[in-house]
């Protein structure tokens, strides 16, 4: 049992909203709703519960801009369950701590050393700070198509190349459930003088489970954004950036502030004290238990055949240093299907909605709330989407990742002199705009990155198969904005 320095019995946020119920105060301030009553419909529809501690900013509740009571406590006790020098309640989704991250430790010009296949929360900051990017371009599964993690002699070679770098940032684990040596880049950045960031927006879970990769407070990386609403239980958009002694913590409050709201929602402060205080006193046995439902599933999906549901065997100590075995990551282009067609029929067919379909995999996001019995619904479902669906997979793509060629940094390309193309006019231009399949959110095109056949083929195969694309201003995506040469 993991020893904890304060009371993570309690949860504060939780505890004042409740003695603020019984106070029965007369509402004069916002929001403008009062406490439901201005609203019946929304109040029908989330609950008096809910609705009633919607509410604003008040001593008594402290504020998130400048905590200094039941805010500051809870602050306090996330530090300690995740062992963070300093954690910070986060309302504007884990883009928002991956945004913190990158402002926190970047300004205009600054490299940072970072693998490509990162959310598009980094390359937006990127933008905003004017930062430059030094893609560490991931080695990719030849069965599987997907992007692995960070070798450790590919940092090393980028540390050595760019030695002014102010940051390394690695996903911790990929959306596949995917380790880089955590350790090692650490290491590494910090012997070269520079900072290492971890995103951790599928990652809540390795700080409470046993037989899971190494965290990134673990590990002595210095940030590390968490997203508590996707395995850790809270509610959707509510995450914690957590920091370790290195940062000044008043320092990325001030960049916090920066961009995240005045008007902090304690419906999802509340969440993530309530969340955290869940994972403290339970997270280690309930995290046990998915990744046991985990396993049997990959075994069951493996035993249907023509599917093959990935999991500790990819290790190979480097480019696959881990694996996060809570991932039911399933290879699906066997059966003769893009990972989006299956998506698409275990939700149209059989009411399953999971996590994401790509070009040539699924996932289906395992956590707190699932049961076996779940789990035995999905696997059937996959066993009679193979029988009646199978095909010979002709024509089938099955590279997920194409190596991006940078011409400029994606602030000066953002905000550069652009006009708009037909996209099949665009190959040999360089993009100025965003272009990606959502989830994963991982760019195929992002601003200063040239466009190429190979990536326009891929845009439209992944149209023509259903992926949900998003990011250019034409929302068909028959356009694309590139630079004015």
């Amino acid at each position: 049992m993991k020893k904890y320095q304060l009371d993570q019995k309690r949860a504060p946020i939780y505890e004042a909203l409740e003695a603020f119920r019984r106070m029965r105060v007369v509402p004069f301030d916002v929001p403008g709703h009062k406490r439901g009553r201005g609203n019946p419909e929304l109040t029908k529809f989330l609950g008096e519960q809910c609705v009633g501690v919607d509410v604003n900013s008040m001593k008594p509740l402290d504020n998130l801009c400048h905590p200094v009571s039941v805010i500051e406590e809870a602050e306090n006790l996330a530090a300690d369950a995740f062992g963070a020098a300093h954690a910070f309640l986060m309302v504007g989704g884990t883009t928002s701590s991956v945004q913190t991250m990158v402002l926190a430790t970047c300004k205009r010009g600054d490299e940072i050393i970072l693998p490509r296949n990162v959310h598009r929360s980094v390359i937006n900051a990127l933008v905003l700070c004017g930062a430059v990017p030094v893609y560490v371009n991931p080695e990719v599964e030849s069965r599987l198509g997907i992007s692995l993690g960070m070798s450790r002699e590919q940092v090393k070679k980028a540390i050595k190349a760019h030695p002014k770098a102010k940051c390394v940032l690695v996903n911790n684990p990929t959306y596949y459930g995917i380790c880089s040596d955590l350790r090692a880049i650490v290491k590494m950045a910090h012997e070269a003088g520079m900072l290492c960031l971890a995103d951790e927006a599928h990652g809540t879970h390795l700080y409470f489970g046993n037989g899971l990769p190494v965290s990134a407070m673990e590990a002595g990386a210095d940030m590390a954004a968490v997203s508590m609403h996707k395995s850790g239980g809270s509610l959707t958009q509510s995450s914690f950036l957590l920091i370790g002694p290195a940062m000044h913590a008043g320092y990325v409050r001030q960049i916090i502030n920066l961009t995240q709201t005045t008007s902090g929602s304690y419906l999802l402060m509340s969440s993530l004290d309530i969340s955290r205080r869940n994972l403290a006193l339970r997270g280690r046995e309930v995290f046990h238990k998915v990744q046991d439902m985990a396993e049997y599933a990959r075994e069951e999906i493996n035993a249907v055949g023509g599917y093959y549901a990935f999991g500790k065997e990819l290790v190979n100590g480097d480019s696959i240093f881990d694996f996060d075995t809570t991932k039911l990551s399933i290879h699906t282009l066997d059966i003769g299907r893009a990972g989006i067609e299956v998506y698409d029929l275990l939700r149209d067919e059989y009411d399953i909605q999971i996590e994401f379909g790509d070009l040539g995999n699924i996932l289906a996001y395992l956590s707190i709330g699932d049961r076996s019995q779940e789990l035995e619904r999905l696997v059937s479902a996959l066993a009679e989407i193979k029988r009646r669906y199978h095909t010979d997979g002709s024509g089938l793509m099955t590279q997920e990742y194409i190596d991006p060629k940078v011409v400029m940094s994606p602030q000066e390309a953002f905000y550069s002199e652009k006009e708009s193309l037909p996209i099949e006019e665009t190959s040999g231009r360089v993009c100025s705009e965003f272009v990606m399949c959502y989830p994963p959110g991982i760019p195929i095109l992002a601003p200063g990155e040239m466009i190429t056949p190979e990536i326009l083929q891929y845009i439209e195969y992944a149209k023509n198969k259903g992926c949900s694309m998003t990011g250019p201003e034409d929302p068909e995506i028959c356009r694309l904005n590139v630079i004015v040469e």
